[in-house]
């Protein structure tokens, strides 16, 4: 992953993480199939024990103290290959929780690392979603979520693992309650063959799933390296993501 900013490789056997000599990071936490069942469209469905793995504050020693005062937080994801059932591998959909230090629901900017993911998001979790995007990525392309939106990750090509990074709130917070009391978000992703197709959930009001490429954000000063470099080469490049405040009138009629 030394290519990606940080020098860090993905364990297997566990999932997991081993960080270079000037890389800290936590154990990563490990999420189980029957911590994310209550996400799923079929709760009782087989699949990895393992499904993936996250470390949340990731970093070079060197780095800490300017992540630290901007309220910076990098966090690594490696998910298990094979399907939940008939979904994808994919993380538990949410929102973010409302940050104390800035009053808004934080953002997030994605990059994956390995395999290919679909960043899927809408703009409410309520009866009537909103827009609703799925983001198909691969290795070194950036999704980025704006405030508030309902979000998951999945993996799309169930045969490979996927890994990814992400710029977070330091004050990260992951709310679920919503997204459970709907059995999941507005649309279930099912594998069919070597292909994602979708299904409404019909605890929303129907709607279209619009889907689509990443694109650059050059308005939040976005570029195409490493997202983590970009980090070490201008700290305050980022800091739309801890003060979403500061660039409000970028988020009005945002488009993924």
């Amino acid at each position: 992953m030394a290519n990606y900013g940080l020098d860090m490789t993905i364990t297997r056997q566990p999932l997991g993480f081993c960080y270079g000599d000037d890389v800290t990071g936590p154990m990563p936490e490990i999420r189980t199939l029957d911590q994310i069942r209550p996400s799923l469209r079929n709760p009782d469905c087989e699949g990895p024990e393992q499904v993936y793995a996250i470390a949340m504050d990731v970093a070079r020693l060197a780095d800490r103290p300017e992540l630290e005062k901007r309220m910076l937080l990098f966090g690594v994801v490696t998910y298990a290959a094979g399907t939940l059932g008939d979904e994808p591998i994919r993380s538990q959909g949410h929102v973010h929780r409302i940050s104390q230090h800035s009053g808004w629901s934080p953002p997030e900017l994605y990059e994956i690392w390995q395999g290919k993911a679909i960043i899927y998001m809408q703009e409410y979790v309520d009866d009537d979603p909103g827009r609703c995007f799925a983001v198909l990525a691969g290795p070194g392309e950036k999704v980025l979520v704006p405030p508030g939106w309902g979000h998951a990750t999945i993996s799309a090509s169930p045969n490979e693992p996927l890994t990814f990074g992400a710029w977070c709130d330091r004050e990260y917070g992951f709310e679920y309650e919503a997204v459970r009391a709907r059995k999941g978000l507005a649309w279930y992703p099912l594998v069919q063959g070597n292909h994602i197709v979708w299904q409404h959930n019909g605890h929303y009001r129907p709607g279209r799933l619009q889907m689509i490429t990443p694109r650059g954000y050059p308005e939040f000063g976005i570029t195409d390296a490493p997202v983590y470099q970009q980090f070490i080469d201008d700290p305050a490049r980022f800091q739309f993501i801890s003060r979403p405040d500061k660039v409000a009138e970028l988020w009005n009629n945002f488009h993924p």
